[in-house]
């Protein structure tokens, strides 16, 4: 290719991408003149980094457009690598070699860009037996740094949840954010610089990014562009196992998806476009918007066919008089390892965020015959995304008609605190934040004894429990006695002293349902 550009810069078309890859060169030199005495800039070094170019070289020219001196530069597999060299030692990933008198080119910039390449092969041979595909986590944002980077911890637990490999983080504090690339271009390169470092193929963002930015993203980078709603979606699809669980997530997707259907891509030219004319790109991402929709009509049909099913399997359990307590929390707090423990049962529980999709839902004995229905929901998350409480609102439902919410917090967790709130916050938006609750601090055997101090003072009025050990499952027990059975037992004599007068067949036996023997030893 032939570029005239302008005496301050070029506009590079768009390159071929037969050799595209994160662990390839492209297979292209850019060769260019500089109008003044200055040998290759940082921005040259720069766009050769994000366009993976085999080598980038200026010759300089006199006021009478006679050539002076050129330089040349490439990449460096020891920065690729992380082991920079002596050439290396400032941290760049690209080496800038000497300006030279422009009659004199020895060197064979072939043989470069061959050994280059050899030696990103033989780093991909080395890559992790597993062969789990490489991310690096970025966190912009105005909030404080400290904040930052207990978000990207979350966010790396997502990732390997996920099944990503995370090789780096990238943390940056902005009073505004970029409203297309989210980072300037300072930033970008230096994001560049730690991908092509870590060997990452994918960049995952902590929060949403809009989809023009997640284009943008993706085109300047030519990285795979993640942010965190899509990871906790795919973590989703990953663990869903039942019929609704698999529905919810599809339909929570498509919502993610449909703003995000791009027409003009490669896969779609506009062939026919012009005036008078629609091109096929157009009409083909008018068709995939209309399935799209379509699908998630038929989707959210059937989801209300299963949420009139749950409706009456909960109006059951209501006309046999059985209380109900419903297990909420932030996710890998414990949840489903404590209502193993209580109810002598085997639900998934696994060490990893989201283990548990689906609402289980066993029954808890007491003595003298007294029972309720504990139930386990999906586990909450920070800024959980729309789509998902939307979608897994049939699922959460089971939280409305709970009689007891039993809110399971990790105490052995330093953000404990921001966890407990953001758990509060997700009850308020979804309008279940009046019904009664109980705040249990489980894994509290991970504490040493300064923590636990301290816990009881924030928590004057929590349980601490163990659910690997069975600590403190009597004062627990004992606790939703007091605050379910007792409150059912009130409820049913007030109701029946002020009902009328009528037989034993007409009018519900609440004495022999809850006996008046309360002191009987919890089981």
């Amino acid at each position: 290719m032939v570029v005239v550009g302008k005496p301050d810069s070029i506009w590079i078309p768009e390159l071929p991408r037969q050799r595209e890859g994160a662990l390839r060169l492209r297979g292209l030199r850019l060769l260019h003149t500089h109008l003044a005495p200055a040998g290759l800039s940082e921005e040259d070094l720069t766009d050769m980094l994000f366009l993976r170019l085999d080598a980038v070289v200026c010759l300089t020219v006199s006021p009478d457009g006679e050539p002076v001196q050129w330089q040349a530069g490439h990449l460096l597999p020891q920065g690729l690598q992380g082991a920079l060299g002596p050439e290396g030692s400032s941290g760049a990933p690209y080496r800038a070699g000497p300006l030279r008198p422009w009659d004199q080119t020895q060197g064979d910039l072939l043989a470069t860009a061959l050994a280059i390449e050899e030696e990103l092969g033989r780093a991909e041979q080395t890559r992790d037996s597993r062969g789990l595909e490489r991310a690096l986590v970025v966190s912009v944002s105005a909030e404080p740094r400290r904040l930052q980077e207990r978000n990207l911890d979350e966010l790396e637990e997502l990732a390997r949840t996920a099944g990503l490999e995370v090789c780096g983080r990238m943390v940056q504090r902005v009073k505004q954010v970029n409203p297309r690339f989210i980072l300037g271009r300072g930033k970008m390169a230096e994001l560049e610089v730690k991908a092509l470092m870590g060997r990452a193929e994918t960049l995952v963002f902590d929060g949403e990014l809009s989809p023009a930015q997640q284009r943008s993203l993706a085109d300047i980078t030519e990285r795979r562009v993640l942010d965190r709603t899509q990871l906790i979606l795919d973590i989703f699809a990953q663990h869903a196992v039942t019929k609704a669980g698999k529905l919810q997530v599809e339909l929570a997707r498509l919502k993610y998806a449909l703003p995000r259907l791009s027409g003009a891509s490669r896969s779609m030219d506009r062939l026919m476009g012009g005036i008078g004319g629609k091109g096929l790109g157009e009409t083909k991402l008018e068709l995939d918007r209309r399935r799209t929709r379509e699908r998630m009509a038929r989707l959210a049909k059937e989801l209300e066919t299963l949420r009139r099913q749950r409706a009456f399997t909960r109006s059951g359990r209501e006309r046999s008089g059985i209380p109900t307590a419903a297990l909420v929390g932030y996710t890998n707090a414990g949840k489903s390892s404590l209502l193993n423990r209580l109810t002598n049962s085997s639900v998934l529980a696994e060490d990893k965020l989201f283990a548990t999709l689906d609402t289980t839902t066993r029954r808890l004995r007491f003595p003298e015959e007294r029972e309720i229905v504990v139930a386990d929901t999906v586990g909450f998350i920070r800024s959980l995304p729309r789509e998902l409480m939307e979608a897994f609102r049939a699922t959460l439902e089971e939280l409305g008609e709970a009689d007891l919410l039993i809110h399971v917090a990790d105490a052995s967790q330093s953000d404990l605190v921001q966890q407990t709130e953001a758990v509060l916050q997700t009850l308020a938006e979804l309008g279940f934040d009046r019904t009664p609750r109980l705040l249990v601090l489980n894994k509290w055997d991970l504490l040493a004894t300064e923590a636990r101090a301290s816990l009881g003072d924030l928590y004057p009025g929590a349980i601490h429990v163990s659910a690997k050990t069975g600590e403190g499952l009597k004062e627990l027990l004992s606790a939703i006695e007091e605050k379910l059975l007792r409150a059912s037992y009130a409820l049913g004599k007030e109701e029946l002293e002020s009902a009328p007068e009528a037989s034993p067949c007409e009018a519900p036996d609440h004495r022999a349902l809850w006996p008046e023997d309360w002191d009987a030893p919890v089981q």
